[in-house]
């Protein structure tokens, strides 16, 4: 359980420091998750793939206004190889490809949902120059 919350400690000594700043400290975790969702489009197709159980590349192209297909594709390899969505491909003809969130996606949706959250009722003051 201490592990868990050394984020809320200041790093003091060396071992509580690794434990927050370290290289498999608490900061190195978020920065993770932020490099994860690093890319113009890729919240927009996660928030897409929560709202719906699969999709097709040509819906997020309807849906997602000035995304083109080359970003879309690179995007959802990118998502694809970090865990957080799959791609089912039906090996039919016309080629008909499926989209949707794994486990590991799923379970992030509460962390964007409650940085949603933050962002509504957070409103800092402008520090004026």
């Amino acid at each position: 359980m201490d592990e868990a919350i050394t984020h809320l400690k200041v790093p003091v000594g060396n071992e509580e420091r690794d434990a927050c700043l370290g290289p498999d400290g608490s900061v190195a975790h978020v920065n993770r998750v932020f490099r994860m969702l690093n890319g113009r489009w890729k919240l927009q197709i996660l928030f897409r793939l929560f709202a719906e159980p699969s999709i097709r590349s040509s819906q997020f192209l309807r849906d997602i206004p000035g995304l083109s297909q080359k970003v879309l594709t690179a995007q959802l390899r990118d998502l694809e190889r970090e865990g957080l969505i799959q791609r089912k491909d039906f090996q039919e003809q016309p080629p008909r490809v499926e989209y949707s969130v794994t486990e590991a996606g799923s379970n992030l949706m509460p962390v964007l949902l409650a940085m949603r959250e933050f962002s509504r009722c957070h409103n800092p003051i402008p520090v004026r120059a």
